[in-house]
């Protein structure tokens, strides 16, 4: 495999409206691709893969660059950009879904472009499994292949979410989500299920109490950052995501590489949007990853 240290990260573009016990906000920057990306663009040049339509403020355009090594991946199209609304529970954790206009999303078929398709590391962020297919397909180069998920999909497309599985390095799952796919309540034996459909490895997201990452030789876990008041939890697991993959791009540890996502996410979680994500520098990060430790 040739190896380069680009990461190609499909997911969704989106423009939120988000309600908790701390406020309402509206046409916040948001989805998967978006959160993921900065997540990853702190350490490292991402490129991510998605849609937005005529509609996408110039703020998001800025932020994407600031993050970003290319944008040549992401399709804009004359229509709305995709928009989903969410209340927030008081315990923080629980929401409902507000409103989903899909505009422009309805109608994603992404392609990635020919320079990008010898990426070595490939970031399937949360987003339909056959979206995440059709980019698997497309790249050339046998890429590390990290991928997350959500329930929606276990529930709704599980044949079509095996297969991505199956093609997975790494899986990233929320507590929940794990026993929903193996139907078991055991993290250890849940974890074991998965590796056996295919994966090298599996994070299995904790939300307040950290992540886990469970494979054949190992079981590693880390804490989080002790966040005073969660504002807004909406991209928490992206970011992780997008920081966990970052470190390993740098060669860390699997355990040093989930530290640097589980204080990425911790700065996610303290604003509305990407509002404090896009206002901390790298050395913010390396003290709240000495903290977690």
């Amino acid at each position: 495999m040739n190896e380069t240290n680009e990461v190609l990260i499909l997911g969704s573009i989106a423009l939120d409206t988000i309600e908790t016990k701390f406020g309402k906000k509206e046409n916040l920057l948001g989805g998967s691709a978006t959160y993921a990306t900065i997540g990853a663009g702190f350490y490292g040049s991402p490129i991510p893969i998605g849609i937005v339509g005529d509609d996408f403020p110039k703020k998001g355009d800025e932020i994407f660059n600031n993050f970003s090594s290319n944008l040549e991946n992401i399709e804009k199209k004359h229509g709305r950009t995709f928009s989903w609304g969410g209340k927030y529970h008081n315990n923080g954790d629980d929401r409902d879904t507000l409103f989903t206009d899909l505009g422009v999303f309805e109608s994603f078929d992404p392609v990635v472009h020919s320079k990008n398709i010898n990426a070595s590391w490939v970031f399937l962020a949360n987003i339909h499994p056959s979206l995440q297919l059709s980019v698997l397909n497309q790249c050339k180069n046998n890429p590390t292949v990290i991928t997350d998920t959500m329930n929606l999909w276990i529930d709704t497309t599980l044949e079509e979410l095996k297969k991505i599985i199956k093609m997975t390095d790494i899986l990233l799952i929320n507590e929940s989500e794990l026993s929903m796919l193996t139907k078991s309540e055991n993290i250890l034996d849940s974890s074991k299920q998965v590796l056996s459909m295919g994966p090298r490895k599996i994070v299995v997201k904790l939300g307040s109490k950290g992540a886990r990452c469970i494979s054949k030789n190992e079981d590693i876990s880390v804490g989080v950052y002790p966040v005073k008041d969660v504002v807004d939890p909406t991209g928490a697991g992206d970011v992780f995501g997008g920081g966990f993959i970052s470190g390993l791009i740098d060669k860390l540890s699997t355990s040093e590489s989930m530290l640097r996502g589980s204080a990425l996410a911790s700065f996610c979680i303290e604003e509305f949007g990407v509002d404090k994500l896009i206002n901390i520098d790298k050395s913010d990060i390396e003290k709240r990853i000495e903290s977690i430790k």
